[in-house]
């Protein structure tokens, strides 16, 4: 596993320093501050098969005004009682950025994963290797053109949660960070697409449900590469981990 950790590290960091662009025109920033909420469900039905279903809103101004709404659902492989397989399906309704635009653009993903988790000491490690092929929609003049821009995106995840005390009924401290990078035709000066970084709190409410509550902050590539946003974001996501096999 001290294999693994070393490749998500070498990874973390050299993906991490790839905010160069081609371009010589000034980098500029667009700050947004935003809130993210989720249910993120893995369930067990058969044997080592069951089932994912995720529900995310995220908005900007804080709650004010939309960003996306996310539905995903997935089948789940247990390899090992530590390794999950996933391959699935997601849809995304993505708000439009343009001030006075009202349509909001459809994104259609299909995505493969795999996830690892392992101790290190009373240390959990959370490690998830995803990729998505996307179909982005594109607005022009606030209307949809019926042409989809092809993207195909890696993301890894590395996750620590850290147990403060021996008694469950107190919170670990999650430290995350999870960096995504994409290809396709239309990619030209934005290989790296986002870097996300999460630090918060996670509790147990029962034995099949969590949550944790942070800070997290994205910062985004736009296609321009020159041109970037950086979320201040609030995340409030919860886990809901049923085992509904016949015992």
């Amino acid at each position: 596993m001290k294999k693994w950790l070393r490749v998500g590290v070498l990874l973390l960091f050299s993906v991490s320093t790839y905010y160069s662009s081609a371009q010589t025109k000034t980098k500029e920033i667009n700050k947004q501050y935003q809130s993210w909420i989720s249910i993120n469900s893995t369930a067990k039905f058969y044997k080592k098969w069951g089932l994912s279903l995720d529900l995310h809103e995220r908005r900007n101004n804080f709650f004010k005004d939309p960003s996306f709404h996310f539905v995903r659902a997935g089948i789940n492989y247990w390899l090992k009682d530590n390794i999950i397989l996933t391959a699935g399906y997601g849809h995304m309704w993505v708000a439009p950025s343009t001030a006075g635009w009202k349509t909001f653009s459809n994104e259609d993903r299909i995505y493969q994963q795999a996830q690892i988790t392992s101790k290190i000491g009373r240390v959990s490690m959370l490690q998830r290797l995803r990729n998505e092929q996307r179909w982005q929609q594109k607005i022009v003049n606030d209307k949809a053109t019926g042409q989809n821009k092809f993207t195909d995106r890696i993301r890894y995840l590395l996750s620590f949660t850290i147990p403060v005390s021996k008694n469950p009924k107190y919170p670990s401290v999650v430290i995350a960070d999870e960096l995504c990078i994409q290809f396709g035709k239309e990619i030209v000066y934005n290989t790296f697409d986002q870097d996300r970084v999460f630090i918060g709190i996670k509790q147990k409410c029962t034995k099949d449900l969590s949550f944790d509550l942070g800070y997290m902050l994205v910062k985004q590539q736009k296609s321009s590469g020159y041109q970037y946003d950086v979320n201040e974001t609030f995340r409030l996501f919860f886990y809901y981990t049923p085992d509904f096999r016949k015992k």
